[in-house]
C-alpha cells in the first residue's frame, strides 16, 4: 500500500531501544532532535566489563571555506545566498549534535579565507543503535585465516619456492558473524571492549548514514543530507580521516607499531611489490569491501593474463618464423613486374604488387594457422576466467560477510529517499520504505534510451567521417608522385585515421559520461547498486560503440563492398576502401594497437599526473593563504588539514571501465593481434600499483562501501565473452587467409605455389580496353566481374567454419560451466556452520540467559537504564535512510 508523504511539520516520537522492545522501532534510525544533549551517553548498549570508549580525534570531517573579502564585495542576492548557506550549516550541525554526535569545530585563518573543520565522532550508544539499524554484521567466533591463492597451493604441492608470497604484518582476524542486535550484545565477540568492537570502517559507515539523512531545512523541499550540501556548495568536502601518515618516520618503527595505512603503503602500494600477492584482507579492512573486490578482480584478471600472454607471444613468434618460409609471401615479394595492379582511385596510377612486399610480410605475422589455435584457446580462456572468478567472488563475499548484502541488507539511496514521492512496504522486510512508481521509472528509462540512440548515431557519424578521411588521404598520397609513398598510401591513411579516431573517442567519452550521470539520477533508482548498474550499462553501451565501431568496420566491412574495375562502389562520391595487399587483418591489428595501447598510455599518464597536479594545487592554494596570513605552512598541521589537501576519491567506475574495455580488445579481436594479452598484462602490472598508490597516498579516504560482487560488470564481461566467440569465428572465416589457403591446398597445390595468382582476378575487357592495358585486383571474380564458382565454394566453407567453431566453443564452455560449481563446497559448509552458530548464539532463551548472567556479574551501579530514549525522531514518512 502506498502512503503519500506528510506535508505538515513532523511531530516527535520517542524511540525505546531497550532489549524487550528493540524490534518495535522502524527501519530507519533517527538523525535529529535529541530530548537532551547528554542523552548520547545514556544506556542503549550494555558496556559489560570493559572500560568506556576513549575519546577519538574524529571519525569524519566536514570542511567549508569562507571568503571574508567577498562579504564586502557581494551584492544583496549573493549576501542572501551566503547567509542562507551559513544558516543551513548551523542547522545541519545542530541536528548532528541532536542525533548524538560529538562535533568539534576548528578554524584556520588563511589570509582573507577561513577554512572551517567540523570533526565528528559517535558515542558508544549511537554506534550500537545504528549498527542494529544498518543490520551490520559483527563477530561471533574467531576463525583461522582462510586467505589462499591457487598458485600458492600449487607451488607448495610441487615443492617450489613461492616468490610471490610475502608475510604482511597485522593480518585482520576472520570471524563467524551475524547481524548485530543490541539486546544480544554480550553474545558478540569483543563486546567488552568499546574501543575495538566497531572497526574504523564500520564507524565511517554509521556516521555517513547519519550524515546522508540529517535534514538542514524543511524536508519536503529535499533539504536533506550531506550530498545536497556538497552539491549546493554549502560544504567543500566531507570525508573520513586516514589512520595517519603513509610514510614511515626516519627511525622506522617496528612492524607491530605501523598504522594500517603504513602497512598498505609498505606491502601493497610500493612499486617494489609489483611481484607480490595483494594483501586483500588489509585492503578490505581499510577501504571496505567494494574497493577490495575491485582489486581482487584486477589481480585475478592480471594473473590469468599471464598464460594468455605467453601463448600469444609464442603464436606471434611462429608468425615471425613463417614470414621467411611462407611460399605465397616469397612469390609476392619476388614477382617484380609480374602483377600490375589496377589503380586505387579514379586518377591514380597503376602499381606493382611487389611494391607491397613489406605489407604482406607484416600481415603474415598475424595471419597464419597458429591464429586459429590461439582464437580457440582465448575463447576457452575467457569462459574459464569467468567461471573461476565466480568461485573466487563467492569465497570473498562469504569471508567478508557480504553474501546476501544486495538481496536483503542494502537500503535505499539517500538521494532516492529524499526525492521519492511515496512510501510502500518492502516485500522482503515488510517495513515501510521510500517508493517510486515503476511505470514512471520505465517511462524515464525509455526517454533516456532515446538519448543513448542519438549519441550512438553521433559515434556512427564520426566513424563515417573517419572512413571518408582515410579514402581521401589515400587518394592524396597516391597522387603525390612519390613511388614509395604511393605504395604505402593505404597504410599512411589507415594509421593517421586511427590516431584521429582515438582523439574522437576520448572527446566523446567525456561528454557522454556526464550526460549518463544526469540521465541515471533522473531515473530514480532505489539502491546504490541499481543506480550504479543502470549508469554502467548506459556508459558501456556507448563506449562499446565508441571504441569498437572502427575495429568492427575494418574487420567485417572494409573491402567487402568495393566492386570491380569499371564498376566501383562509392560512399558520398568517394570510392569505398579496399584492403591492402597484406589483407585487412594487419590493418585491424594496427587499429587495435593504436587504440588499446594509446588509450592505456594516456590513461596511465592521466592517473599519474592529474592526482598529483590536483594535490599540488590544493596544497599550494592552502599554503599560499597561510603564508599571506603570516603563519608557517607546516606549523602544527592537524591530520584533518593534511587530509583536506589530498584529492577527493572519484570512485571505481573509470577503473572498471578501463579494464572491461581492455578485456574486450583482448578477447573480441584477438585473432587479429595475438600480442594484445601481453600489452594488457604489462599495463595491468603497472595499473595495480598505480591504483593502490592513488588510494593510499593521494586520495582522501573514501567511505567504506559494502558490495556483494563486482555488479553488472560481471554480466558485461560474460556478454563480451560470448561476443568474442562469434567475432573470432567470423574474423578467421572472412578476414583471414586461413580458409582460402586451406581450400587451395585441398584443391590445387599442397605447397601453395601459385596461391597469389589464385587470389587475383583480371580486370574486365572493357576496363582494359579503356586504359589500353590490363591489370589485376584482389577478388574471386571472373573476367566479366561476376563472382566465380570458387567464391561460392569458399563462402559455404566459411559459413560452415563459423557454425562449427561457435558450437565447439559454446559446447565446451557449457560443459565447463557444469563441471565447475559456482560456489566451492568448502564455502557452502562454512555458510551452514555460520548459520548454525548465529541461530544458537541469538536464540531467545540463550540470549535472555546470557543477559541475566551479565547483569548478575556486573557491580552494583553499573546497570544501564532499560529504556534508552536519547533520540527524538521524525515520523516514519520522513525517515528516508
Amino acid at each position: 500500500m502506498l502512503r503519500w508523504r506528510a506535508q505538515e511539520e513532523d511531530s516527535t516520537v520517542l524511540i525505546d531501544v531497550s532489549p524487550p522492545e528493540a524490534e518495535k522501532r522502524g527501519p530507519y534510525g533517527s538523525t535529529a532532535h535529541t530530548s537532551e544533549p547528554g542523552g548520547q551517553q545514556a544506556a542503549a548498549c550494555r558496556a559489560g566489563a570493559g572500560s568506556p570508549a576513549k575519546p577519538r580525534i574524529a571519525d569524519f570531517v566536514l570542511v567549508w571555506e569562507e571568503d571574508l573579502k567577498l562579504d564586502w564585495q557581494q551584492n544583496s542576492a549573493s549576501r542572501d545566498r551566503t547567509d542562507m548557506h551559513r544558516t543551513w550549516r548551523e542547522t545541519f550541525l545542530d541536528n548532528l549534535r541532536a542525533a548524538g554526535l560529538r562535533v568539534d569545530q576548528h578554524a584556520v585563518q588563511d589570509g582573507n579565507t577561513t577554512v572551517h573543520y567540523a570533526l565528528l565522532s559517535a558515542s558508544w550508544a549511537v554506534l550500537c543503535y545504528y549498527a542494529e539499524d544498518l543490520r551490520l554484521k559483527l563477530p561471533l567466533e574467531e576463525l583461522p585465516n582462510q586467505a589462499s591463492n591457487w598458485s600458492a597451493e600449487l607451488l607448495a604441492w610441487l615443492g617450489i619456492p613461492n616468490v610471490l608470497l610475502e608475510v604482511v604484518p597485522d593480518v585482520p582476524p576472520e570471524y563467524y558473524s551475524c547481524q548485530f542486535r543490541v539486546n544480544k550484545l554480550p553474545r558478540f565477540l569483543g563486546s567488552d571492549n568499546q574501543d575495538t568492537f566497531f572497526t574504523s570502517t564500520k564507524r565511517h559507515q554509521i556516521l555517513f548514514e547519519i550524515l546522508a539523512k540529517t535534514p538542514y531545512g524543511h524536508e519536503k523541499k529535499n533539504l536533506l543530507g550531506i550530498h545536497q550540501l556538497l552539491a549546493e556548495g554549502v560544504l567543500s568536502a566531507a570525508f573520513p580521516l586516514h589512520d595517519g601518515p603513509f610514510k614511515l618516520p626516519p627511525e622506522g618503527p617496528p612492524a607491530p607499531h605501523l598504522n594500517q595505512r603504513q602497512v598498505l603503503f609498505q606491502h601493497w602500494a610500493h612499486w617494489g611489490k609489483w611481484n607480490k600477492y595483494q594483501p586483500l584482507d588489509h585492503v578490505r579492512r581499510y577501504f571496505g569491501e567494494k574497493v577490495a573486490l575491485y582489486f581482487a578482480w584486477l589481480g585475478f584478471y592480471t594473473g590469468w593474463l599471464l598464460p594468455a600472454a605467453v601463448v600469444g607471444t609464442l603464436v606471434f613468434l611462429v608468425g615471425c618464423f613463417l614470414v621467411f618460409s611462407d611460399i605465397p609471401t616469397q612469390e609476392l615479394c619476388g614477382s617484380k613486374d609480374s602483377f600490375e595492379m589496377c589503380p586505387l582511385c579514379l586518377d591514380c596510377p597503376f602499381w606493382l604488387l611487389s611494391s607491397a612486399c613489406a605489407l604482406a610480410q607484416a600481415g603474415r605475422l598475424f595471419d597464419h594457422g597458429g591464429t586459429v589455435f590461439f582464437s580457440l584457446f582465448m575463447a576457452l580462456w575467457a569462459v574459464l576466467l569467468l567461471e573461476y572468478w565466480k568461485r573466487k567472488s563467492a569465497t570473498l563475499a562469504y569471508r567478508w560477510d557480504c553474501s546476501d548484502y544486495e538481496d536483503i541488507e542494502e537500503r535505499p539511496r539517500p538521494q532516492f529517499a529524499a526525492s521519492a514521492p511515496t512510501t510502500a512496504p518492502n516485500p522482503i522486510t515488510g517495513e515501510d520504505e521510500p517508493y517510486f512508481p515503476e511505470r514512471s521509472r520505465t517511462r524515464r528509462m525509455l526517454a533516456g534510451s532515446v538519448v543513448i540512440v542519438v549519441m550512438v548515431a553521433v559515434v556512427v557519424m564520426c566513424l563515417v567521417s573517419i572512413i571518408l578521411y582515410r579514402a581521401i588521404m589515400a587518394i592524396a598520397v597516391s597522387r603525390s608522385g612519390n613511388t614509395l609513398l604511393a605504395a604505402w598510401a593505404s597504410r599512411i591513411a589507415s594509421l593517421t585515421g586511427s590516431v584521429v579516431n582515438l582523439i574522437f573517442i576520448l572527446i566523446l567519452s567525456k561528454i557522454y559520461v556526464s550526460l549518463a550521470h544526469v540521465l541515471t539520477r533522473w531515473e530514480m533508482h532505489r539502491t546504490q547498486t541499481k543506480f550504479e548498474d543502470a549508469f554502467t550499462l548506459k556508459v558501456f553501451i556507448f563506449q562499446f560503440v565508441n571504441f569498437y565501431s572502427s575495429p568492427i568496420y575494418i574487420a567485417f566491412f572494409k573491402g567487402r563492398f568495393v566492386g570491380y574495375p569499371g564498376n566501383y562502389h562509392t560512399l558520398f562520391g568517394v570510392r569505398n576502401e579496399e584492403c591492402t595487399a597484406g589483407g585487412c587483418l594487419i590493418e585491424l591489428a594496427q587499429e587495435l594497437l593504436v587504440i588499446m595501447v594509446g588509450k592505456q598510455v594516456i590513461n596511465n599518464m592521466q592517473e599519474v599526473l592529474i592526482p598529483k597536479l590536483k594535490g599540488w594545487w590544493q596544497k599550494f592554494r592552502l599554503c599560499s593563504k597561510k603564508t599571506k596570513a603570516g603563519a608557517s605552512p607546516g606549523a602544527s598541521q592537524g591530520p584533518w588539514e593534511a587530509d583536506y589537501e589530498l584529492v577527493p576519491c572519484e570512485g571505481l567506475f573509470d577503473e572498471y571501465l578501463e579494464m572491461v574495455l581492455q578485456f574486450g580488445f583482448v578477447t573480441i579481436f584477438v585473432a587479429a593481434c595475438p600480442l594484445a594479452p601481453l600489452f594488457a598484462l604489462l599495463n595491468n602490472w603497472v595499473e595495480i600499483r598505480l591504483d593502490a598508490r592513488k588510494f593510499v597516498c593521494e586520495y582522501r579516504r573514501p567511505v567504506a562501501e559494502r558490495a556483494q560482487d563486482i555488479g553488472i560488470w560481471f554480466h558485461i564481461l560474460a556478454g563480451i565473452t560470448h561476443l568474442a566467440v562469434t567475432s573470432n569465428a567470423f574474423l578467421l572465416a572472412f578476414s583471414s587467409d586461413f580458409l582460402p589457403r586451406a581450400y587451395y591446398q585441398w584443391t590445387r597445390a599442397h605447397d601453395l605455389r601459385g596461391f597469389v595468382n589464385f587470389t587475383l582476378a583480371r580486370a574486365p575487357p572493357s576496363f582494359a580496353a579503356a586504359h589500353n592495358r590490363t591489370c589485376r585486383y584482389r577478388a574471386f571474380r571472373g573476367d566479366d566481374g561476376h563472382y566465380s564458382q570458387t567464391y561460392w565454394n569458399l563462402l559455404a566453407i566459411r559459413l560452415a567454419f563459423v557454425i562449427v567453431f561457435e558450437h565447439v566453443v559454446f559446447s565446451i564452455g557449457r560443459l565447463l560451466d557444469l563441471l565447475v560449481p559456482d560456489i566451492p563446497e568448502s564455502v557452502e559448509v562454512k555458510v551452514k556452520r555460520e548459520y548454525y552458530l548465529a541461530k544458537q548464539a541469538l536464540a531467545e532463551n540463550e540470549a535472555l540467559f546470557g543477559t541475566n548472567r551479565a547483569k548478575d556479574e556486573q557491580p552494583q551501579g553499573s546497570e544501564l537504564s532499560p529504556h534508552w530514549t536519547p533520540f527524538r525522531v521524525p515520523k516514519a514518512s520522513q525517515l528516508r535512510q
